[in-house]
């Protein structure tokens, strides 16, 4: 207390206390953070409802309306479908390669050697890859699946992938890759009040009580289709085989806290922009229809107030004879009055007409989209040029929006190759080394051995060139200062691989020397 507050507390000891708990308050408060973002006492803080909790009062019992949300916010608004999807073409493309890269030092292998396996790995794996065989569903191949996996990552936020082993005729791998979608990765209805300590069940997804991943619950139909609404069975798929430790289940996605179990859409911090942004452009879209018609109103005198409206009478009844002598009454319906080119049209005594002219275009409409559009490519991390798929700007300017996608673009493609390509691709090679096709002395017997035959990379579309003389110059300036190679180079700038592209180069040439022989023989 300080003086006053002493000399108050003498008269009146309650009326003390609380004044020096009053400004003992006020000094906690307006301290350090309490000055600004944890402010109660600001104006500019007054009606922020804020409130927080746990990953799963944040995250997990809001994704059912989050994944719908933002699936129709992807059917319906351009700029949304564009997002998306540009993610998914840059990340992914076409597919993302396979390219062997064992461990051959460690190995003890020859380069001759290692060269020969990996030829013999990535010869094997696109038996494999390139057939719809790897689908259960045998509908895509291992490059379409990464498509349709990714795609359904950034619109439900997380995909769950099976990995069962399914004999078919003439394929020599058992190997399937069976897509779930996240919906149907929920927890059955009598689970949904167990708080036993060994384990429980967050959306689907059970754990023990050191927070480790055992299971998941998969329902048999979707929870949104029209049969899964009020029936449907769960099954139990645990993560890891109790035996052998193999992964039974690839889960795809990316958390945003700790404890987080279930992803998130990628859209779903802009769902309420996005969606307000497609309602103001329908809203400017109709309005500028309505104006292309040319609408008018038709103003009466007081003398022909009674009459019909304009465009409004009443065809007459009208018989038609048919072919069998049987006469057809039609039924009256109001006269449609069209406007056509040169037409007059005559008004009644005391009629005049009013056109309606909306103001549309709206000469504002393209400056609000692109500052709007602006504020969503900075949350998705996709400059605006690239989101709209517009280069108005320097070169400079272009490079940076482009060289800026792709720090997103490399950690999307990086976690996503680590996750499902690598993971998959073990599981492929393990099946190659135990039944034969691929030989791999010591694969079985120690962990290390099997890392350093499973080394890959996986190669997917390049970047894109946009002044290709420049580029190519600061290329060979990167390799001969050993700041890359011709490896990484290549892939950089078109996706291929140089050591094919040297062999393809050495038959090319060869060929051009046996036309230039022919063309010019030797005299003997």
């Amino acid at each position: 207390m300080n003086l006053l507050e002493k000399a108050i507390a003498a008269v009146s000891p309650i009326t003390g206390m609380k004044r020096a708990a009053a400004r003992r308050s006020l000094e906690i408060m307006n301290s350090g953070y309490g000055n600004y973002g944890a402010s109660r006492s600001k104006n500019s803080m007054q009606g922020w409802n804020y409130s927080g909790g746990n990953s799963k009062r944040d995250i997990e019992d809001h994704l059912p309306t989050l994944r719908m949300r933002s699936r129709d916010i992807y059917y319906g608004v351009p700029i949304a479908t564009g997002a998306v999807k540009t993610m998914r073409t840059n990340v992914v493309g076409a597919g993302l390669f396979l390219k062997s890269q064992i461990d051959s030092e460690f190995l003890g292998l020859s380069e001759e050697n290692a060269q020969k396996i990996q030829n013999d790995i990535e010869r094997e794996f696109a038996l494999w890859a390139e057939s719809e065989m790897c689908d259960a569903e045998r509908q895509d191949n291992f490059y379409e699946l990464q498509q349709l996996a990714f795609l359904n990552w950034l619109l439900s936020g997380d995909v769950i992938v099976l990995l069962p082993s399914n004999k078919r005729v003439n394929a020599p791998y058992n190997l399937r890759i069976r897509l779930v979608e996240a919906d149907r990765v929920c927890t059955p209805p009598d689970k949904l009040f167990d708080f036993s300590e060994e384990s429980k069940i967050i959306d689907g997804v059970e754990i023990n009580k050191d927070g480790e991943v055992t299971a998941y619950h998969i329902k048999n139909t979707h929870p949104l289709s029209n049969s899964g609404l009020l029936s449907g069975k769960w099954a139990k798929v645990e993560a890891f085989g109790k035996t052998t430790g193999r992964k039974n289940i690839i889960h795809l996605m990316n958390r945003e806290r700790i404890g987080q179990r279930r992803g998130v859409p990628y859209l779903a911090p802009i769902i309420e922009s996005l969606k307000q942004l497609g309602r103001y452009q329908q809203a400017e879209i109709d309005a500028a229809v309505i104006n292309a018609l040319w609408a008018v109103i038709i103003e009466k005198g007081a003398d022909n107030n009674d009459d019909e409206p304009f465009g409004s009478v009443v065809n007459e009844i009208s018989s038609v004879v048919d072919k069998n002598n049987q006469t057809n009454t039609t039924a009256s319906e109001p006269q449609a009055l069209e406007f056509s080119s040169g037409s007059f049209i005559d008004l009644a005594h005391g009629e005049k007409p009013h056109m309606i002219t909306p103001g549309r275009p709206n000469p504002n409409f393209d400056s609000f989209v692109t500052a709007y559009t602006r504020h969503i490519g900075t949350s998705l991390e996709m400059p605006y040029e690239v989101l709209i798929k517009h280069f108005a700007s320097s070169y400079s300017a272009s490079r940076a929006a482009l060289l800026e996608l792709w720090k997103s673009v490399r950690m999307y493609r990086s976690w996503f190759a680590s996750d499902f390509c690598q993971s998959i691709y073990e599981e492929w090679l393990a099946e190659a080394v135990a039944i034969g096709r691929i030989s791999a002395q010591g694969f079985f017997s120690d962990p290390a051995i099997r890392k350093a035959y499973s080394g890959s990379e996986w190669n997917g579309p390049a970047q894109g060139l946009l002044n290709p003389v420049h580029e190519v110059k600061a290329a060979i300036l990167r390799i001969e200062n050993g700041l890359s190679t011709r490896d990484r180079e290549a892939q950089e700038m078109n996706g291929s691989d140089f050591y094919k592209n040297v062999q393809s180069r050495r038959r090319e040439e060869e060929l051009m020397r046996e036309v230039d022989e022919i063309k010019n023989p030797v005299e003997p």
